[in-house]
């Protein structure tokens, strides 16, 4: 699988999501910019404060002509509770089969307690108006994430 480029376009795909929408980054094209984070699970500590920041910080990527999607490997209705739980003015999105996740290279091997298994690498995707990646997180650290992400957007519509 080809590695997803900074500066080219980035991948599409459609998946279901709360609201019991289909959501595809298609959808977005020629409109809004797109902050695409992928997170590991839904209710674990590192993914609910990622997501209770991006949502305090919603109204400022609204301002900037910006979406946020969440994607993860869980279900929509494990997603309808945790959006529910913390009010997340955002959609997210269910990848059970990595649809996403493999075209944004983000499924990589963890070790836990010495166990390896696969699993999603925190990572977020800055997706111009124009549908071409101009900025990719990888291995990210939650702490201070978002306003980094809310810093490159706000470059974007400088530009």
């Amino acid at each position: 699988m080809s590695h997803v480029q900074v500066g080219e376009p980035a991948p599409d795909f459609s998946l279901e999501a709360t609201g019991g929408k289909t959501i595809s980054l298609s959808d977005f094209r020629g409109k809004k910019n797109v902050v695409l984070y992928f997170y590991p699970k839904d209710n674990t500590p590192g993914c609910t404060t990622e997501g209770q920041d991006f949502r305090d910080h919603y109204a400022e990527f609204e301002a900037a002509d910006t979406v946020i999607l969440g994607v993860s490997r869980d279900s929509v209705r494990t997603h309808e509770n945790f959006k529910s739980k913390h009010e997340f003015p955002f959609d997210l999105l269910a990848d059970p089969d990595e649809q996403a996740c493999k075209a944004y290279d983000v499924i990589k091997e963890k070790n836990m307690y010495g166990r390896k298994s696969l699993g999603i690498e925190r990572s977020t995707f800055l997706i111009d108006k124009d549908g071409i990646l101009r900025q990719e997180w990888r291995k990210v650290k939650v702490k201070g994430h978002v306003d980094a992400v809310l810093e490159a957007v706000r470059a974007l519509t400088d530009d």
